[in-house]
């Protein structure tokens, strides 16, 4: 799926105004600019797209160095894409919407909506339809042109049709959550929202949407970050499951973090299926850090031909797995943890990366850690197999560790 598909484009009318409208200061200027802005950002606030578009563009013609105009301008280039019809159109409209944003930054823009604008590739291309059925994806496009408009009723009534035609269209349940999310509707935007995360549990908007309105409640402060969470947990890999908790603790002030475990994972070069390359000579310190070596070695064995074929018998390639990681930490974390009963290191001396490595380990929690910090392209293969049978790990460290700012067992 490209990154930027037309259900990004629905969720940032609902919840762009938040980011651009509370990060900059209104640019000083005559009055007549300063009462044409506002009055565009009034009406990004209720979602009426249509008629933001020209206010912005003249607002821009006027001035391009304000910067908070320029997003403004960018996001209304891309939300008039719901609108339109040809595909050519809306590649183009997209396009510009990419290139806007790219001015943007240049002054100094870094907000979470321009991210996502900048995602759009180059020539405006990318674009994913709302269903592989034509009848289908026809009336989301006439829903979603209606909810640009403002007209929530038509938007609600077209996203009925379109489930009606297919029953587990998740993006007409997700929009249906955020038309009534908009509306200020809560308890039915949740309803929505479940329905869309019981069509696929293992796509995070729904999860992030329900936060996102959950954290605008009086007293929902755990309920929401709980759903963020389950965001994470659903698509770990994608930038955008993480804003959800990333802007639910800039609102409540809670520090998130990882725990610090530097594992030198450049110390190591396969050359072939029987050849591999230390780079790690054993430390002479007395803080655990020698025991890095054992962890070289291990994964040395795992990328041989004969460790592949014994784990991996019908994976042809050598990958980096996540049991081969966990077993090599296991060994790591064991070494030192028997070297500290047996009296040979102090346990108030390891390495602050060795002394995580083992808490991590007796908390049950390293596989997570990986999953979550540690992962890269062969690891991530891993985790959706993790998933199905250790949600519960997954987030006992995401609500026990990352909110704690990465201490562990605190």
């Amino acid at each position: 799926m490209s990154a930027l598909t037309p259900r990004l484009i629905h969720k940032f009318i609902v919840i762009s105004c938040l980011i651009c409208c509370s990060v900059l200061s209104f640019a000083q200027g005559d009055a007549d600019y300063e009462a044409a802005k506002q009055q565009a950002i009034a009406l990004y606030k209720q979602g009426r797209m249509t008629e933001v578009l020209p206010l912005a563009e003249n607002l821009y013609a006027k001035n391009p160095k304000d910067m908070q105009v320029v997003e403004l301008y960018a996001f209304s280039t891309f939300a008039s894409t719901l609108t339109m019809k040809d595909p050519a159109e809306r590649k183009q409209a997209r396009k510009k919407a990419r290139d806007l944003a790219v001015i943007a930054k240049e002054l100094g823009d870094d907000s979470n909506l321009l991210k996502t604008i900048l995602e759009i590739p180059a020539d405006g291309g990318g674009e994913d339809g709302y269903s592989k059925r034509k009848d289908v994806d026809a009336v989301m496009r006439e829903a979603e042109a209606a909810f640009a408009r403002g007209d929530y009723k038509k938007a609600l009534a077209a996203y009925g049709v379109a489930l009606q035609l297919d029953p587990n269209l998740y993006t007409a349940a997700l929009f249906s959550g955020d038309v009534y999310y908009k509306q200020g509707d809560v308890q039915k935007a949740g309803e929505w929202f479940a329905k869309a995360i019981e069509i696929n549990p293992d796509a995070e908007t729904a999860y992030r949407y329900w936060g996102d309105a959950l954290m605008n409640v009086a007293k929902k402060k755990e309920e929401s970050r709980d759903k963020f969470i389950e965001a994470i947990i659903a698509q770990p890999y994608d930038r955008r499951a993480w804003m959800g908790l990333t802007q639910w603790a800039d609102k409540y002030g809670v520090k998130l973090g990882h725990p610090r475990v530097d594992v030198p994972k450049d110390s190591i070069q396969r050359k072939d299926d029987k050849n591999v390359n230390i780079f790690l000579s054993p430390s002479d310190k007395k803080d655990g850090s020698e025991a890095w070596f054992v962890y070289s070695l291990a994964r040395a064995a795992w990328m041989t031909d004969e460790k592949r074929k014994e784990q991996f018998p019908n994976e042809k390639e050598y990958r980096h797995s996540l049991r081969e990681e966990v077993e090599s930490l296991k060994m790591v974390a064991d070494g030192v943890t028997g070297n500290v009963k047996e009296k040979k290191l102090k346990d108030s001396a390891l390495d602050i990366s060795i002394a995580n490595l083992i808490k991590l380990q007796q908390a049950g929690l390293l596989e997570p850690y990986i999953l979550f910090v540690q992962a890269d392209k062969g690891i991530a293969q891993d985790y959706a197999d993790f998933r199905k049978t250790n949600r519960d790990k997954l987030r006992k460290y995401l609500s026990e560790v990352v909110i704690n700012g990465g201490q562990i067992g605190k």
